[in-house]
């Protein structure tokens, strides 16, 4: 197998395409909406084959991704790593549900065999001579690497100015509507999750990435709690918030990515305590798990209107019939706190992004510091037509010894938490809080104009609060769940709660879905792939 250079990236599917192997036996195998758990059901009862279910994924993204550019890179190896699970199998030394399901992974998470480039032709020649603490789990548990998906550049800490995806990966559109935005940073997990193009995908989230790419694309998400799963290998943003997550069509899908995932790493000693908490995500759901569960209803919170209010009423109706006593909690108990975040964020990714960096092999990487990569983005072609405002201002802070960020995170960890999310549960005798994830997707705005970026310079409170952020900040666990279409647009449904509370939130969340059943598939994209 020929390793991927700059130029493969470069050209995106068409090289990568190319080095997969000529896959033997069975040929395909229906993906279009196959839920991970029915394909590890089919593996398991020999109905198909790792290598029919791999193939089928990758004519799908051939057939179907050039419009929604969701994925920067297949793996080259993909139907390689295909085949030998399903020798595995065939010697009966399977590895587990996970073994022979082709997953694909944001291009921030370092996976041996593929470039790591966040989205930055700084990274284009950036191999990693080890997996992330994130796929050594996947691959020790058999999963395939179907490749990489888009991601916003550098997870969204580039620039405040419109910046849709990334220049390695493109501009990715929503598969619902081709003209409104995914969402980001995680926007190819999002979308390749929405349009069947791998079983489940892996996305990484600091302030929302995953939660709002998962409810713009109607899909499930969830942020766990921060360090249950190790950040060791993947790009960061903010050591203080960063997290991954698994990004699915069902929540059933959700735990048991999120089963393989968690768990203690060395390599990231925050992760020390995750081993003690982590669980069997699937055994815990529990249809029935919302009768006679007290949960708190947060209104008031960002894209929440007259017009969103009406599906997130309708979903309060289904927890509701499904036993949950719910309770409005006053608005005011959260507040904007993007401004702090802000601040947060700068000061990590100028010190975060130079360790990572550090860890790169300066043969092929030669930016070894964020200034190096401004330097870069100034003088490269590629890059230079994007702003970098936030990349400059990161580099002007001081470092995290400074008495500012100090006390700006004390009052941020306040704010959230005790006085925050803390304060809601304790207060009101809630398990855990319900709100609208996002309204529906925003139409796609030109590169270098305004966007609504979460961490934009405004006057404080002057938008509302955003519970994913609020999450995130706290280091809480966050669930996103699809409660149907609004206008043809896809809206989700948060569950928010303390931290370790996965089993509960992700339970929670199976007995609104199976209740309700609101995913609604993508169609849009088909169309666009059909006049072509």
């Amino acid at each position: 197998m020929r390793r991927p250079s700059a130029i493969t990236v470069a050209l995106m599917l068409a090289l990568p395409l190319a080095a997969c192997s000529k896959p033997q036996g069975p040929q395909s195998y229906a993906v279009e909406e196959a839920p991970l758990a029915r394909i590890s059901s089919d593996l398991a009862g020999g109905k198909t084959t790792a290598v029919a279910v791999t193939t089928s994924y990758i004519e799908r993204i051939k057939t179907y991704d050039g419009a929604l550019r969701s994925v920067i890179l297949i793996a080259p190896d993909a139907l390689e790593q295909a085949a030998a699970s399903d020798r595995r199998r065939k010697e009966g030394k399977t590895l587990g549900p996970l073994d022979g399901v082709p997953i694909l992974l944001k291009d921030n998470i370092d996976v041996v065999g593929m470039p790591t480039t966040a989205g930055s032709f700084a990274l284009a020649e950036n191999m990693p001579a080890k997996d992330s603490e994130v796929a050594r789990r996947l691959r020790a548990a058999g999963a395939i690497f179907l490749g990489k998906a888009n991601t916003s550049q550098w997870a969204g800490l580039r620039t405040t100015s419109g910046f849709n995806g990334s220049t390695v990966g493109g501009s990715p559109k929503n598969p619902y509507d081709l003209t409104r935005s995914p969402a980001g940073s995680s926007s190819g997990p999002g979308i390749a999750a929405a349009a069947s193009l791998a079983a489940a995908t892996v996305g990484t989230d600091t302030t929302g990435s995953i939660i709002s790419p998962s409810s713009y694309n109607g899909v499930v998400g969830i942020r766990p709690t921060v360090a249950l799963i190790s950040r060791r290998g993947i790009v960061p943003v903010s050591l203080t918030q960063d997290t991954s997550g698994p990004m699915a069509r069902s929540v059933t899908d959700t735990a048991m990515l999120l089963t393989v995932l968690a768990g203690s790493d060395a390599g990231d000693p925050a992760s020390k305590d995750a081993d003690a908490h982590k669980a069997d995500y699937v055994k815990a759901l529990d249809a029935g798990s919302l009768k006679g569960k007290r949960i708190g209803v947060l209104r008031g919170t960002r894209d929440y209107s007259d017009s969103t209010r009406v599906p997130f009423d309708a979903a309060l109706e289904v927890l509701k019939a499904q036993g949950a006593e719910l309770v409005e909690i006053p608005e005011g108990v959260l507040q904007d706190i993007s401004q702090e975040d802000r601040t947060i964020l700068l000061y990590d990714f100028k010190e975060d992004v130079t360790a990572y960096l550090a860890g790169t092999s300066p043969d092929k990487v030669k930016t070894r510091t964020l200034a190096d990569l401004i330097a870069f983005n100034k003088s490269d072609p590629r890059e230079s037509t994007h702003d970098q405002d936030l990349f400059e201002s990161a580099e002007a802070t001081p470092g995290r010894q400074d008495q500012a960020y100090i006390d700006n995170m004390q009052t941020a960890k306040r704010m959230t938490q005790a006085d925050g999310f803390d304060r809601a549960f304790k207060e009101f005798n809630v398990s855990a809080l319900v709100s609208l994830t996002r309204g529906p997707a925003d139409p796609i705005v030109p590169d270098n104009t305004g966007g609504g970026h979460p961490i934009a310079q405004h006057e404080k409170g002057a938008t509302p609060p955003s519970t994913s952020q609020i999450a995130a900040l706290a280091g809480y666990p966050d669930l996103t769940v699809p409660m149907g279409l609004l206008d043809g647009l896809p809206v989700g449904i948060s569950f928010m709660g303390p931290p370790w509370s996965e089993p509960m939130l992700l339970s929670y969340g199976y007995a609104y879905e199976q209740a309700s059943h609101k995913r609604v598939p993508p169609e849009a994209y088909k169309k666009a792939a059909a006049k072509k």
